[in-house]
């Protein structure tokens, strides 16, 4: 009976043993899953591989408007072509929290799908509350914006130069470069995205910028209305059959030359060129103030000098990059100091309230130095609310593959 009692035992401590032998008392972080945080798919979203209408490839417009294709306006580098994985660490860098002083700002803070990846505040809260100096910048079809300098005032030469400043900046993010690669170091999701992108897992500023850029480049607009309705004809001049009259009245408003107060033939697309949307293609390569351009908003230039704050040279002052219009509609406050909280605040500004600042170019100044006005009518006004309200994407702005993956 002793002996029994002695073996089942044995057998007992046996089985305890053979039950603990599998439970790990101190699980380490490779048994844990390092995208417990993350909502990514099990295949890379595309984001490489875009199918570009044909008028995206191609300018559509008349010889006269002397466009080239939005291809052209490309602002990709040779060394930092989209990437489905790039493209993905891209957006986890975005949308991550973590990557600032406090842990409470991201890139996606300022930069809100929801309102066209723009701010519907008019300063953006940083750190501790302080507020952005300009209003957020929409960074739809930001791949578009051919001279390839970015912020309001273009004081960043290439976009993979600007994605690092908002990090670097005491307002915003408020980390030094060493500080943010740290912070990413200790996170245990980045290794296997640094791999996936860049072929092995070492982190760097370079590969930060770059996929950075990457997912940002990618926010491409080719899914609003406009776009849905433009497929119908061969020409964006031609009213779109399923616009209404109204929506096709504004399209040809935007579009169609119109003699100003001043004499001046004009028109919104020469300002915002191409079905991009965009500013106009640079005309003088290295010239710093080719892209932009000043609409009028003052008199004179005192608080903030644009372009001119960036170069020095008082011909800039006044002067601001011009974002895509794509998406317009969902991202007011309106301007670089959020001064237009509607779309028809803007409009009237065209019509009626373009001021005589020193570098106002033509149409909207002629050789005699008289500013030239719209001069829309009310039917006209809002005929022009509602076309640009034909350019909000909301299929791109709802795509999962640029939502926040965070769970």
């Amino acid at each position: 009976m002793k002996n029994q009692i002695f073996i089942l035992f044995f057998v007992f401590i046996f089985f305890l043993i053979a039950c603990f032998d599998d439970v790990d008392l101190n699980p380490s972080v490779d048994n844990e899953d390092p995208f417990a945080e993350l909502n990514l798919p099990d295949t890379y979203f595309n984001y490489s591989n875009v199918d570009f209408p044909s008028y995206i490839l191609n300018s559509e417009f008349p010889t006269q408007f002397q466009f080239r294709a939005p291809i052209e306006y490309d602002n990709t580098p040779d060394d930092n072509e989209v990437s489905n994985p790039g493209a993905t660490l891209g957006r986890v860098l975005f949308y991550d929290k973590k990557l600032s002083a406090n842990g409470t700002i991201s890139c996606a803070s300022c930069h809100q799908a929801d309102h066209g990846f723009s701010d519907p505040n008019i300063l953006s809260e940083g750190l501790e509350g302080g507020l952005t100096r300009r209003h957020s910048m929409g960074i739809v079809n930001a791949r578009f914006y051919a001279d390839g300098r970015f912020f309001w005032d273009e004081r960043a030469e290439t976009l993979e130069e600007q994605v690092l400043m908002p990090f670097q900046d005491e307002v915003e993010m408020g980390l030094s470069l060493e500080e943010l690669i740290r912070i990413i170091e200790d996170q245990a999701y980045y290794p296997t995205l640094f791999k996936d992108a860049f072929g092995d897992s070492i982190i760097t500023s370079d590969r930060i910028s770059k996929a950075l850029a990457q997912f940002i480049r990618s926010l491409v607009s080719i899914t609003s209305k406009y776009d849905q309705a433009r497929s119908e004809v061969s020409s964006p001049l031609m009213d779109f059959p399923s616009f209404t009259e109204q929506e096709n009245q504004g399209k040809r408003l935007f579009n169609l030359p119109r003699e100003l107060t001043n004499g001046i033939n004009g028109n919104c697309v020469g300002c915002h060129q191409t079905e991009a949307f965009v500013g106009p293609f640079p005309n003088l390569p290295g010239s710093l103030t080719s892209f932009a351009t000043s609409n009028g908003l003052d008199a004179v230039s005192t608080f903030d000098l644009g372009v001119g704050e960036s170069t020095g040279n008082v011909n800039d002052n006044g002067k601001f990059k011009v974002p895509s219009l794509k998406n317009i509609a969902i991202r007011p406050p309106y301007m670089h100091d959020g001064r237009f909280a509607t779309l028809e605040e803007v409009i009237e500004h065209y019509s009626s309230g373009i001021q005589n600042h020193p570098n106002l170019i033509s149409p909207l100044v002629n050789d005699d130095g008289e500013v030239g006005q719209f001069d829309f009518n009310q039917s006209e006004k809002e005929a022009l609310v509602a076309f640009l309200k034909t350019l909000t994407d909301e299929e791109m702005l709802s795509d999962e593959k640029f939502s926040d993956p965070f769970n």
